[in-house]
């Protein structure tokens, strides 16, 4: 069995640099899609100019993505990991589903909500591949924050149907009332537009 040195003990802050790097260029990649498809239309947008954009080889963009459309989705991990977050700070004796809509409020305040976010909304609406990603990506991250709903209730994310269920009709309630907002023209606020969704379909344990 191998023993712990000291270059093994400093490897995980390595590894912490390592994923910066990692998620910046996903980052990076995201953008250059959103960009590109603002200036081209999606359909004028390719891969290798994504990647040119972001100032990476098509190589390395394949080495993050399977394609355009998941570069485009996983550019909002950082919104819905900010949920996860946010939902995780807020005071355990809060009823969930206030929570919750507490921590997608949260996450619609500036950084995370940009341009890049009204035009990500826009482009799902219009194709359906970029849509049908936006909910392959969607399960993804309520299988996290079911993670953090079994914690707060004290179930069991794996065995329990409630973490699971709330967190995708918590997920697909912000979605769908963004998407209304932007179609609609946005005249409202959207943070009160998603309370008052979420409070329309609030489910409690």
């Amino acid at each position: 069995m191998r023993r712990m040195g000291t270059a093994a003990r400093k490897e995980p802050a390595g590894q912490g640099l390592r994923e910066r790097k990692k998620k910046a260029t996903r980052t990076a990649l995201g953008l250059a899609a959103l960009r590109l498809a603002a200036e081209r239309g999606w359909a004028a947008v390719r891969v290798e100019d994504i990647a040119a954009e972001a100032g990476v080889s098509p190589r390395t963009f394949n080495n993050y993505f399977s394609s355009k459309e998941e570069a485009v989705m996983a550019s909002g991990a950082d919104r819905a990991e900010r949920v996860r977050e946010e939902l995780a700070a807020r005071p355990p004796q809060e009823p969930l589903w206030e929570a919750l809509t507490h921590a997608f409020v949260a996450a619609l305040a500036e950084p995370s909500f940009d341009p890049a976010t009204v035009l990500r909304a826009r482009l799902a609406l219009t194709h359906s591949q970029l849509a049908a990603e936006q909910v392959r990506f969607e399960a993804g991250m309520a299988a996290i924050l079911a993670t953090e709903i079994a914690r707060r209730t004290g179930t069991d994310a794996e065995r329990d149907l409630y973490p699971r269920l709330a967190a995708t009709l918590a997920f697909t309630t912000f979605r769908v009332t963004f998407e209304h907002w932007v179609r609609s023209g946005g005249d409202t606020p959207v943070a009160d537009a998603v309370r008052r969704a979420m409070r329309r379909v609030r489910v409690d344990p």
